[in-house]
């Protein structure tokens, strides 16, 4: 095999690419500064056990691990970055009150996530701690979607779940893991007939709970549909309120509802959201409360929270305009190196063509040039 050839879902990103994702990237982060949210920069791998802490399973698949050549400990190349920033909110920052919390960085995945999908995310996040209302989550909801406004993305639909409407059906009954690992499957993909032999077991009206998920998907009129058809239990009926009041404190997206949704069942403790949008083959974003998540670390705190790719992002999002810069020619003359730096203090690009160059393209427009007139160095339209 070459040695240029790299791992299967790994690539390299050339100049177009990178300058897109590096201009949304800064677009994200000042973003999330504008609602309020400290970056923080984890490491890039950790002690295994502290990396993967209440992350469950898949995760654990999700992550590379290595031995550390220092101490022989195992360590892990992070699959996420949400346990890391709770590990920070937790033990460094342990702050009173509310934290924002913003993060981008890669992570690595032993396999990608979808047929298409890069195994080296370059993931993006937002979470905040300390409030266990819902102005915190319509908070996250809407940073998302400002997120990915801000990136260029149009049609932005929204869905919607909650984690605690199966946690509620399943605990009145006696499944063992095993079993209740194969109902979240087969609800998630949607399987009736599966859904129906693992139910043989389960109490009747559980059961016919349980399959009744199976067709509460769509517009608002789910939740009216799901209050007819789901038990009266406490955290259903919370949790069928709450997603209403999310939905209705949104404007301009589409938004719908998917209540056998258990992508990330195991982490998630309340409403979570998934973002899509024309030409993307999965969710843009995804996000929600998980209230759990730094319990491990001990200190049980609100948390909700979302991440993205920027990377799959920035392939669906609208393709932006080069940047418009100077060209100048190449020279020692101390007049023309000070005219230079002028133009670069300014915020300029300045393109220096170097000796027989002169009639070479690159990734920059240039849409002026310095030039020598009447013994002074200015820039013209070209």
């Amino acid at each position: 095999m070459s040695a240029w050839v790299l791992p299967d879902h790994i690539a390299d990103v050339l100049p177009s690419e990178a300058r897109h994702i590096e201009e949304i990237r800064r677009d994200l982060l000042d973003m999330a500064r504008c609602y309020g949210y400290e970056l923080v920069m984890p490491p890039l791998l950790e002690h295994l056990e502290s990396l993967l802490s209440g992350t469950g399973e898949a995760l654990d698949l999700q992550t590379f691990k290595l031995v550390d050549q220092l101490s022989g400990r195992m360590m892990g190349l992070r699959a996420d970055s949400t346990p890391q920033v709770a590990r920070i909110d937790a033990h460094l920052l342990n702050r009173e009150g509310v934290t924002r919390l913003c993060y981008c960085g890669p992570v690595l995945h032993t396999r990608p996530a979808s047929p298409h999908a890069t195994r080296e995310p370059l993931q993006f996040g937002a979470e905040i701690y300390g409030h266990s209302a819902l102005e915190a989550d319509l908070e996250v909801l809407t940073l998302a979607l400002d997120a990915l406004k801000v990136a260029q993305v149009d049609a932005i639909a929204v869905d919607m779940a909650d984690a605690r409407i199966v946690q509620a059906l399943l605990k009145g009954a006696s499944i063992d893991t095993a079993r209740t690992t194969l109902i979240h499957a087969a609800l998630a993909a949607k399987d009736a007939s599966e859904l129906k032999s693992l139910l043989r077991p389960v109490p009747v009206a559980t059961s016919q709970a349980l399959l009744a998920l199976l067709q509460l998907y769509g517009d608002a009129q789910v939740l009216a549909e799901a209050q007819k058809s789901l038990p009266a239990l406490p955290e259903i009926a919370s949790a069928l309120n709450h997603l209403q009041w999310l939905s209705g404190h949104l404007d301009g997206v589409n938004v719908s509802f998917d209540l056998a949704d258990l992508r990330g069942y195991a982490y998630y403790s309340g409403a979570m959201f998934s973002l899509y949008a024309p030409g993307a083959s999965d969710a843009l974003a995804r996000g929600g409360r998980y209230d759990e998540v730094g319990q491990v670390f001990g200190r049980k705190r609100p948390a909700v929270g979302f991440s993205l790719d920027i990377k799959a992002l920035t392939a669906v999002a609208a393709k932006r305009p080069l940047r418009a810069a100077i060209r100048a020619p190449w020279g020692e003359a101390p007049e023309l190196r000070s005219a230079i730096a002028a133009l670069r203090r300014q915020g300029e690009t300045v393109v220096c063509v170097l000796p027989g160059h002169e009639s070479q393209v690159d990734e920059f427009h240039c849409d002026r040039e310095l030039l020598l007139a009447a013994g002074q160095w200015v820039v013209k339209a070209i």
